[in-house]
């Protein structure tokens, strides 16, 4: 497996790089190709410092010659300079980019009561304030609009681009005007969804277990909601019951249970979207959060005739802004439009105007690496310490939560009970479930509450986790 290299390094290595061993070009030569459409592609900028040959090697998993090989070749053709003693820098910058003056991070955190460790909360903690403010300031600078946008601002698509190409290895085609759509975020997306391409009584397949706000969203607009099985990587493509006109699926980091998609599986999963008449729902709720590898290419790059991808901001930032996004076939993007023009609704402008600016002074990529850094200690940490306890978990290296698995229903229930007893909340397995509950077990959530709590909380967690 390769070592873990922090994000903040560089921006190179949050990109998606996929190595094939059975390709017939050599490594270095696939390695310097990616790295040439990188740069190309604006997800490297003139500007970004990039990782020693030999940081980059392990984070690969690749011998140093390959990378040395690579940077070799790209240094003759002018894409990557060396400054003595500084390191070694990406010199071209594509057209329309613009590079942002680095700010130095703060913390700062509000105390609260009971340590919350469910999931689904960002560490909101983290975000720097001076930038917070900073990006507020000048929203409101903008002054009040004339009109509705219902397909939302422009300058707030152009950061969604910009960062689904940073963070997400996602290269949209035409102009975010054409294929970026602003949401209300995944809940409110789905409700659109529903509203549009589906139907009443028409049946989607939902994760299970899985996001019960979807469900909810789904169910509430006379959606049949049928459960599909899931593993430890992820949705059970072959069990997918047929006769569905939608699966929402989140391939990344499976909610709750932490897999992620391998490519067969995402290979299989597109063919039968096309040959049954699918819409996939691809929920990439915090798919920049990877402490292991590369975030993985979302489905949409493979698939943009069949794939809805919906991102959010509530898991990378704070559900404070309200806002989130939508990557749509051209004719789903047109009938949540028409949609939006029939009822007089779209997403509320002042978090998109925040976000743009948030992204345009580069805090928002910052934010990001520091997240990135932050959760991967976390999850570490919990990792070792309950370890040292003879306690197991599971989950990818990603997100902001990991699994406990525990030995029946009963024992959830007496686990969670019983910590709640001690002050800490904790979230059991059975309600992510619609029907029977088949997984049992904790989703333990660590980003909401600060590293002290979490690690005071620890021991409680083993105490209890042990005495069943």
């Amino acid at each position: 497996m390769p070592h873990s290299v922090p994000a903040a390094s560089s921006p190179l290595l949050e990109l998606a790089i996929d190595l094939r061993r059975d390709d017939q070009r050599p490594l270095a030569m696939q390695l310097a190709d990616a790295l040439r459409r990188a740069a190309s592609d604006a997800q490297l900028r003139g500007g970004d410092r990039l990782p020693s040959t030999r940081a980059f090697a392990r984070h690969l998993a690749v011998s140093r010659t390959v990378t040395a090989a690579a940077y070799e070749q790209l240094h003759a053709e002018g894409w990557i300079v060396g400054k003595h003693g500084s390191g070694t820098y990406v010199t071209t910058t594509p057209p329309g980019t613009v590079s942002a003056p680095p700010a130095p991070p703060r913390r700062d955190r509000t105390a609260g009561g009971e340590v919350d460790l469910t999931p689904g909360a960002p560490w909101a903690a983290g975000i720097d304030r001076a930038a917070w403010r900073r990006a507020w300031r000048a929203a409101a600078d903008a002054g009040p609009a004339s009109g509705p946008e219902r397909a939302g601002l422009d300058e707030y698509r152009s950061a969604v681009v910009d960062h689904l190409l940073r963070h997400r290895g996602l290269v949209v085609g035409g102009s975010p005007v054409e294929t970026v759509l602003a949401t209300g975020g995944t809940t409110a997306a789905l409700g659109e969804l529903a509203s549009t391409v589906l139907g009443r009584g028409d049946a989607v397949a939902v994760e299970e277990p899985g996001y019960q706000r979807a469900v909810g969203a789904l169910d509430a607009a006379g959606i049949r909601v049928v459960p599909a099985p899931v593993d430890h990587q992820g949705i059970v493509v072959d069990a997918v019951p047929s006769g569905v006109r939608a699966v929402y699926c989140s391939p990344a980091h499976q909610y709750p249970i932490g897999g992620r998609l391998p490519a067969d599986r995402r290979v299989a999963l597109v063919e039968r979207a096309r040959a049954e008449g699918w819409l996939i729902i691809e929920d990439d709720y915090d798919g920049e959060l990877r402490y292991d590898v590369a975030p993985l290419p979302v489905l949409a790059s493979m698939a943009p005739d069949v794939v809805v991808h919906l991102g959010t901001t509530s898991k990378i930032l704070t559900p404070t802004l309200g806002v989130g996004w939508m990557l749509a076939p051209k004719r789903v993007a047109t009938a949540v439009l028409e949609h939006r023009a029939r009822t007089g609704t779209r997403p509320a402008p002042a978090g998109q105007r925040v976000l743009a600016e948030f992204a345009r002074h580069g805090d928002l990529g910052r934010h990001l690496r520091r997240l990135r850094r932050e959760l991967s200690q976390r999850r570490a940490l919990i990792v070792e310490r309950l370890a040292e306890h003879g306690i197991e978990v599971f989950g990818d290296q990603a997100g902001a939560h990991v699994v406990l698995p525990l030995l029946d229903g009963a024992t959830e229930r007496r686990v969670v009970d019983r910590a709640r007893e001690e002050g800490v909340v904790l979230d059991g397995l059975r309600r992510h479930h619609c029907g029977p509950q088949q997984w049992f077990g904790l989703a333990l959530g660590y980003a909401a509450c600060s590293r002290p709590e979490l690690e005071a909380t620890l021991p409680v967690l083993a105490r209890l986790c042990g005495d069943t």
